[in-house]
């Protein structure tokens, strides 16, 4: 897919619509996983990991058939904007998958 490195666009500090530098960045991910979350607890209760005696089939680790399997074969871009007048840089509201990008 190709997309143009230069874009005209809304700058929310300008108020009004300029040009916009296109960069791609590293997609960010939704944070760790939390560990001491309630359901987190919950689960770890249930398996009997946390001292809370046997649950009969929580008291084993869950089964692997449960977890996904396979992966996706392209990821989300996250593209950044950054404004050519005040240089505000501005991420993009929803992301698209795409196997291949250019800037051009």
């Amino acid at each position: 897919m190709k997309i143009p490195k230069i874009r005209r666009t809304y700058c929310s500090k300008c108020k009004k619509h300029t040009e916009h530098r296109v960069t791609e960045a590293k997609r960010k991910t939704h944070g760790s996983v939390h560990t001491m979350a309630r359901a987190s607890k919950h689960r770890a209760k249930k398996r009997g990991v946390l001292g809370w005696g046997n649950w009969g089939r929580y008291s084993r680790p869950p089964i692997s058939k449960w977890k996904l399997t396979g992966r996706k074969q392209s990821k989300k871009v996250d593209f950044r904007f950054i404004c050519s007048k005040c240089n505000y840089q501005q991420v993009q509201r929803k992301g698209f998958r795409a196997r291949k990008l250019e800037l051009v």
